[in-house]
C-alpha cells in the first residue's frame, strides 16, 4: 500500500481554518491500528502515537511506560509505521511522540524517518521528564543523569525547522512556559495529569471544575509569552463526553486530546460487556 502524505502547511492552514470557525480540534492517541481506524472514521483531527498508548493496547497504564521496558523510540516508530498508518486514509493526521532524551539516538535522524513513514508531526510526550515532580529524588537523579526539559525542547526546536507540525506538552507551568517560550510550538497540550477511571486509571479526587480551572490558568500563561499557539486540553478529570463539553465552555483553549478516554476505557467497557453477555450463555434445558 502507498500511506497518504501531508504537509505542515496543509495541516496548519486545516487546524487554523477550524480555530476560525470555532469547531473543536480533537487530537487522539491510538496503540493499534483499529482503534486509530475508528478514530479517523468518527472525525478526529490528529491520531497520535507513543509508547504508552501501545503499552495501553496491552493492558497497562499509560505511566508504565516511565519504567524501562522497551525502548520507547523504537516502539514508537515500529507501530506508527507498520500499524497506524497503514490503516488510516490520511483525514486525520499522525503525530509521532517522541523520546527526546534517547542517548542513542540522534533526534535529526528520528525526526527524519517519522517524516519519511508519512506522519508531518512529532510531540515531546514519548515519555517527557515533564511528568516526574520537581521536588522528587528520582527527578534530580535523571537531571543530574543529562535527562532535560532543555533536550525536549530543542527536538521541538529543531522538527520546526525540519517543517513538522509540533506538537508541545508539559504538566506544570514552568514547563508550559519555558517550552513555549522557547520551542514556539504550533499546538500545545497542558497536561493536567493521569486521565481517571477504568482499570488503570489514577484518581486524584480532582473534579472537572477544578481540571478546567487549571487548565485556562496555564492557557492564560502560556498566551503571554506564545500568543498564535493553538492550546488543547487533557488529562485528569477529563474523562468523557461530558468532561470535554465542560472543558469547552470554561476555557479559552481550541479543543481537547483524548487518550484513555477513547482508546482505553471504551475497550474495557465493551469488550468485558459483550463478553460477559457471551459467558452468561447456557445449553438449553432438555426434558
Amino acid at each position: 500500500m502507498i500511506v497518504p502524505r501531508t504537509t505542515r502547511e496543509a495541516v496548519l492552514a486545516k487546524l487554523r481554518a477550524k480555530v476560525a470557525n470555532r469547531q473543536p480540534i480533537m487530537i487522539s492517541s491510538a496503540g493499534s491500528g483499529l482503534v486509530a481506524k475508528l478514530l479517523e472514521k468518527a472525525g478526529v483531527d490528529c491520531v497520535n502515537t507513543f509508547s504508552g498508548a501501545r503499552l495501553r493496547a496491552n493492558g497497562m497504564g499509560t505511566m508504565s511506560m516511565m519504567w524501562p521496558i522497551l525502548d520507547s523510540n523504537q516502539q514508537t516508530l515500529d507501530y506508527t509505521e507498520q500499524d497506524i498508518l497503514p490503516a488510516m486514509t490520511g483525514d486525520a493526521f499522525v503525530c509521532a511522540c517522541l523520546n527526546a532524551n534517547d542517548p542513542l539516538r540522534d533526534m535529526r535522524t528520528v525526526i527524519q524517518r517519522v517524516k519519511d513513514m508519512g506522519a508531518p508531526s512529532v510531540s515531546n510526550i514519548g515519555p517527557s521528564i515533564s511528568y516526574v515532580d520537581k521536588d522528587s529524588n528520582i527527578y534530580k537523579v535523571l537531571v543530574q543523569s543529562g535527562i532535560t526539559f532543555d533536550n525536549e525542547i530543542e527536538m521541538l526546536k529543531l522538527a520546526r525547522e525540519m517543517e513538522m507540525v509540533t506538537i508541545g506538552l508539559a504538566f506544570d507551568m514552568e514547563d508550559s512556559l519555558r517550552l513555549n517560550a522557547e520551542a514556539k510550538p504550533d499546538i500545545f497540550c497542558y497536561h493536567a495529569g493521569t486521565t481517571k477511571g477504568g482499570e488503570r486509571g489514577y484518581d486524584t479526587g480532582e473534579t472537572i471544575e477544578e481540571t478546567a480551572r487549571r487548565t485556562e490558568e496555564a492557557y492564560r500563561r502560556v498566551r503571554e509569552v506564545h500568543p498564535d499557539v493553538i492550546l488543547i486540553a487533557h488529562g485528569a478529570a477529563l474523562e468523557n463526553p461530558e468532561d470535554g463539553q465542560y472543558m469547552l465552555n470554561h476555557t479559552s483553549g481550541h479543543g481537547f486530546w483524548t487518550g484513555s478516554s477513547t482508546e482505553r476505557l471504551p475497550i474495557e467497557r465493551a469488550v468485558l460487556a459483550t463478553a460477559q453477555e457471551f459467558r452468561a450463555l447456557g445449553f438449553p434445558t432438555r426434558d
